[in-house]
C-alpha cells in the first residue's frame, strides 16, 4: 500500500492566500449589499419584515458572488494562459504505463438500457485499443438492476460483446441480489471481492463515455502523483437532441471550462469528487472511504445518498489529494432529456446534498470540504431562500399598500419621520446583482470570441452570440420553476418524506400534457395565485414581480415544448446550440451511434428485444447462458410457480424475479416449454 504522504505540499501556501481572498472578496461585498438594501428600505431595516429581507439577501448575494468570482479567477488564469498546479498536459505525447499497473473500470447500472450501455462499453473499448493498452485495463458492469427483462438483456449484451470484442479476460458482469446503499453499496461491493487486484478505479456512469487516450493520462497522472487519492475530469454533455438538453450541453461546453478552471484556482488538492468520470487509487479508497450510517431517525439520517462529497473528504482527510482535471478533453455524460427528468435527479440530489447538514462539523475534515459541503447544500437551500426572500418582498409591497404608514414612530415627536424612496439607489443594487449574475456569461463569451478564438468549434462567431443569448433566455423562464421545484424539495425532504432510487431516462421521446400537467398544476396555480394578488393590490410592484410569476404560470407549456426533439433538431438546422462534439464528432462518439445503430439479432424465436425473460425461457442460448452465470443461486425449484408462467398467467416482476433466481425453476420451464402443443407455445416464440 501507498502510504498517505506526510510532508506538506507546494500548493498548500498558494491555496491559502487564494482562499483567503476569495473569502474575502465574497463576504465583505455582501455584508455592504445587505447593508445597502436596509437604506432602501422604509424602516432602514427595523421592522421584522425588513430585517428578514436584507439577511435572506446577504446570503443570496454571498451565494451568487461565489459563482462569479469562480468564473473571474478562471477567466484571468486563462487570460494569462497561467500552467501551475495543472494535473495533466493534454498535449503531451501519450504515455505508456508499466505492465504492472492495473485499473479497473467500474460502470454501475441500475435498470439501465443494456443497448445504450453496451454501445458505450464497445465505444470506449475500441478508443483503448487504438492506444495499444488495453491489457492493463478490465471493465466490470456492476448492476443493481431489479427489472427482470433488463437483467437478461444485460447478460445478453455482457456475452456479445465479449465474443465481438475480443474482450475475454477484460470484460466482467457483476449483479447483486441485493441493493444495500445503492451505487456507493455497488462500488464498496467491488471493493471488497476484487479491489485488491486493481491499483486504480475508473469510476463511470450508465451514459458515461471516456476517450481510452484520457484513461491512460488519468492513470499516468496517478503513477507521477502518489499524493493524489481521486482525480475528476469535468465531463462534457453531448448526444441529446431535445431542445432543452441541447441548451444546456451548449452552456456545458461554453461555460464550463472557465468555471472549471476557477474552481482548480481556489480548490486546488481539495477539490471534490462527483461520483462519475474519475479515477480512484483503490487501497487507500478501500481503507479509508467506508460510508458510514447516519445515526437516529428522520431524513437527514440513514444511508448516505450523496456520497461523493463525503468520500472525497474522507479521502483528504487520510491525506490524499483530490484534484480536478481541467482541460482534459475526451470525457463525455448525457444530460437529462427533459425539464420533469432534471427535476427527478435533482430530487434525489436534494436529500443526499441536505443530509451533509450533519456532516459540516465532523473531525478531522479540511475547511475547504467543510465549505463544499455548505455549497452543495445551498445548491438547493438558495431556492428556498429566494422563494422566502420574494415572499417578504411581496408581503412588504402588500404592507406599504394596504397599511397607512406611521410618521411618528416614537412618542412626542415634534417633527415627522418620512419615508424616503431612492430610486437610484434601488437601480444600482439591483445593478450590481444583475452584473453578478450575467459577468461570467459575458466573460465565457470573451474568451471564446477573443482569446481561445473557439467561435469555429460552435458554428462560427454569430451562432455563439445567438446561442448565449437563447441560453440567456431560456435560463430565465425556467429559474423560477426550477426554484419552487427545488423549494418543494427541501420542504418535504426535511418533513421526512423520503426518495425513490429510479432508473434515469436516457431517450429523446419528450414530455407529455398529461406528464406535464401532473408535474407543475401546484406551480401554474402558484404563479397565477401570487400573480393575480400583486396586480389587483399594487400594479406597480406586480411588474417587477412579473419575470418570476410569468414563468410560473406557464410552467406547462414551457416543459413540454424544452422536451421536443424535434424543436432541438430544428434549432441544429439552423446552427444553434451546437457543440464542438456535433459539429467535429469524436471517435468515441461516433462509434456509439454506430454501435446503437447496428441492428443485432438476440433471438432466433423472433421474441422482441425487450422481453428478456421471455427469452431466458425459451431461447436455448439464453437458457444456457443465464443458468450458468447464476449457478451458484440456491433458491429451490417452485413448482406452483413454473405452472403458473406455463399456464398464461401474467407474472408480476416479483415472480419473474424469483424464477431467474432460480436455475432448476428455469431449467425446468424451458424443458417443458418446448413440450408445450403448438398452441400454447406461441407466446414463446415456438
Amino acid at each position: 500500500m501507498t502510504p498517505a504522504p506526510n510532508a506538506r505540499p507546494a500548493w498548500r501556501r498558494s491555496a491559502l492566500w487564494r482562499r483567503c481572498l476569495f473569502l474575502s472578496l465574497i463576504v465583505v461585498p455582501s455584508v455592504l449589499a445587505a447593508d445597502y438594501m436596509s437604506a432602501l428600505l422604509p424602516h432602514q431595516g427595523g421592522a421584522p419584515v425588513e430585517l428578514l429581507l436584507c439577511a435572506l439577501f446577504g446570503v443570496l448575494f454571498a451565494w451568487i458572488s461565489t459563482g462569479f468570482w469562480t468564473a473571474l479567477f478562471g477567466f484571468f488564469v486563462l487570460l494569462f494562459r497561467y500552467q501551475g498546479y495543472r494535473i495533466i498536459d493534454p498535449d503531451a505525447p501519450l504515455p505508456d504505463l508499466p505492465q504492472d499497473v492495473r485499473t479497473a473500470v467500474l460502470i454501475p447500472v441500475y435498470n439501465e438500457d443494456p443497448k445504450n450501455v453496451g454501445a458505450g462499453v464497445e465505444a470506449m473499448w475500441r478508443s483503448l485499443s487504438a492506444t495499444g493498452q488495453e491489457g492493463r485495463f478490465d471493465v466490470f458492469i456492476l448492476s443493481d438492476t431489479t427489472d427482470p427483462d433488463v437483467w437478461v438483456r444485460e447478460e445478453e449484451a455482457w456475452y456479445g460483446l465479449r465474443e465481438r470484442l475480443g474482450m475475454d479476460g477484460h470484460l466482467f458482469y457483476r449483479r447483486r441480489p441485493s441493493n444495500v446503499k445503492r451505487k456507493s453499496g455497488n462500488v464498496a461491493n467491488f471493493c471488497r471481492r476484487w479491489g485488491r487486484n486493481y491499483r486504480y478505479m475508473i469510476v463511470l456512469d450508465a451514459d458515461s463515455v471516456m476517450a481510452g487516450t484520457t484513461w491512460v493520462r488519468m492513470v499516468d497522472a496517478m503513477e507521477r502523483n502518489p499524493r493524489i487519492g481521486i482525480l475528476q475530469t469535468p465531463p462534457r454533455g453531448v448526444n441529446r437532441e431535445t431542445l432543452i438538453a441541447r441548451v444546456q450541453q451548449f452552456a456545458n461546453s461554453l461555460y464550463g471550462p472557465i468555471f472549471a478552471v476557477g474552481q482548480n484556482f481556489w480548490q486546488l488538492g481539495d477539490a471534490q469528487y462527483w461520483g462519475h468520470n474519475a479515477v480512484i487509487r483503490v487501497e487507500p479508497f478501500m481503507r479509508y472511504c467506508e460510508l458510514p450510517k447516519l445515526p437516529g431517525r428522520g431524513p437527514l439520517s440513514g444511508e448516505i445518498l450523496s456520497h461523493d462529497f463525503v468520500e472525497s473528504a474522507l479521502m483528504r482527510r487520510a491525506g490524499y489529494e483530490v484534484w480536478l482535471a481541467y482541460g482534459v478533453d475526451g470525457s463525455y455524460e448525457e444530460t437529462p432529456p427533459t425539464l420533469i427528468d432534471e427535476l427527478k435527479r435533482d430530487r434525489r440530489w436534494c436529500q443526499g446534498n441536505l443530509q451533509h447538514l450533519r456532516l459540516i462539523f465532523t473531525y478531522g475534515f479540511f475547511p475547504t470540504h467543510r465549505a463544499l459541503f455548505l455549497n452543495g447544500i445551498l445548491s438547493y437551500g438558495s431556492a428556498l431562500l429566494w422563494l422566502i426572500f420574494l415572499i417578504a418582498s411581496s408581503v412588504q409591497a402588500l404592507l406599504d399598500v394596504l397599511v397607512e404608514p406611521n410618521y411618528f414612530p416614537q412618542p412626542n415627536m415634534l417633527f415627522p419621520q418620512w419615508h424616503v424612496w431612492y430610486p437610484e439607489w434601488a437601480l444600482t443594487l439591483l445593478s450590481c446583482t444583475a452584473l453578478l449574475l450575467f459577468l461570467p456569461k459575458l466573460l465565457c463569451l470573451i474568451h471564446a470570441l477573443l482569446i481561445a478564438r473557439s467561435a469555429r468549434r460552435y458554428g462560427g462567431a454569430l451562432r455563439v452570440l445567438l446561442g448565449v443569448a437563447g441560453e440567456t433566455l431560456l435560463s430565465m423562464l425556467l429559474a423560477p420553476i426550477r426554484m419552487i421545484c427545488h423549494s418543494r424539495f427541501v420542504v418535504v425532504t426535511l418533513l421526512g418524506w423520503g426518495t425513490g432510487w429510479g432508473g434515469q431516462s436516457r431517450d429523446d421521446r419528450g414530455t407529455t400534457w398529461g406528464e406535464a400537467v401532473r408535474a407543475h398544476w401546484w406551480a401554474v396555480l402558484i404563479g397565477l395565485t401570487w400573480g393575480w394578488l400583486l396586480h389587483r393590490v399594487t400594479p406597480s410592484f406586480f411588474l417587477w414581480l412579473l419575470p418570476v410569476v410569468l414563468p410560473l404560470a406557464l410552467s406547462v407549456p414551457l416543459s413540454v415544448f424544452t422536451s421536443r426533439a424535434s424543436l432541438g433538431r430544428a434549432a441544429a438546422r439552423l446552427g444553434l446550440f451546437a457543440i464542438p462534439e456535433e459539429l467535429h464528432a469524436p471517435r468515441e462518439l461516433t462509434d456509439k451511434a454506430e454501435a446503437l445503430a447496428e441492428r443485432r439479432r438476440y433471438s432466433p424465436l423472433g421474441l422482441p428485444q425487450e422481453e428478456g425473460f421471455r427469452r431466458a425461457v425459451a431461447d436455448p442460448r439464453t437458457n444456457a447462458l443465464h443458468r450458468a452465470m447464476n449457478r451458484r443461486l440456491r433458491r429451490r425449484l417452485d413448482p406452483a410457480l413454473v405452472d403458473r408462467a406455463l399456464s398464461g398467467e401474467p407474472l408480476s416482476k416479483g415472480e419473474k424475479m424469483a424464477l431467474l433466481n432460480s436455475p432448476d425453476s428455469m431449467r425446468e420451464l424451458h424443458r417443458r416449454v418446448w413440450t408445450l402443443p403448438e398452441r400454447q407455445s406461441a407466446p414463446w416464440g415456438l
